[in-house]
């Protein structure tokens, strides 16, 4: 039975920037959620609708970020579903955040306000496309942007955009917490899973101290680690070839 690959996105990211990935697997049929519409933090229902894929599909999934963290969840949930499992430079599940910004909470409802109010004012549309650049700037070693400026702007400079960012956040504390109960196990089965470690672009000490909690995961999931020293966090922008490669060995 052939397999469909479903990418989940990390915060603030786009399907057009997993164009390349896509790209680079034309003997794959590559879906990539629209967290715009979709947030990753969504229910496995959701996002299997989202992916428009049949009840009794084989699924890998390729998770960045804290689509990692979705992807694990979806893979400890529904191993019998989901076949094949690439996370690349995953969030961890110790990255609960603060309960105080929990959905819902006080510190939430305040922020969530902010959003808006900034949004009606246009903050979005003044310093959406200078947020991206910001982020591909410091993100990425190759700083190889691959959207075009509509979609920047169209994206970025929407007035709910930051409100669309803070709830998908916030969602992911407690997508964290969740997911590190899973791995606590026990864990009566899971997909062979290439764990991809991108430790480029910072220093030589935070990426000591990312490696080994990236191990870690590998260790509780019986994955295989790959460490990328030329990539930073946007590993689908440095190296999408690595992404493809983790793809083919599955």
């Amino acid at each position: 039975m052939s397999v469909t690959w479903i990418v989940l996105p990390g915060l603030a990211e786009t399907p057009e920037e997993f164009a390349q990935v896509a790209a680079l697997l034309p003997d794959q049929d590559v879906r990539i959620i629209d967290p715009w519409r979709t947030p990753v933090t969504s229910d496995v229902d959701a996002l299997r609708a989202a992916a428009e894929v049949e009840p009794d599909t084989e699924i890998g999934l390729i998770g960045h970020s804290i689509g990692g963290l979705a992807g694990l969840r979806w893979a400890l949930t529904r191993p019998l579903e989901v076949t094949r499992l690439v996370l690349v430079d995953s969030s961890l599940t110790s990255e609960t955040g603060w309960r105080l910004c929990y959905p819902g909470a006080p510190g939430d409802r305040v922020i969530r306000s902010l959003a808006r109010f900034l949004g009606r004012l246009g903050g979005p549309r003044l310093i959406g496309a200078s947020f991206r650049w910001l982020s591909v700037r410091f993100g990425s070693l190759t700083r190889n942007e691959s959207l075009s400026k509509a979609t920047i702007r169209a994206r970025y400079g929407a007035a709910d955009s930051w409100l669309l960012f803070w709830d998908e956040l916030a969602a992911t504390w407690e997508l964290a917490a969740e997911t590190a109960k899973l791995v606590a196990g026990p864990i009566a089965e899971v997909a062979p899973t290439e764990v991809l470690v991108a430790t480029g672009g910072g220093s030589r000490r935070a990426a000591k101290r990312w490696l080994t909690g990236q191990q870690q995961l590998a260790d509780a999931i019986g994955g295989r680690i790959e460490i990328l020293p030329d990539s930073a966090h946007l590993v689908h922008l440095d190296r999408p070839d690595a992404i493809a490669a983790a793809v083919h060995r599955q």
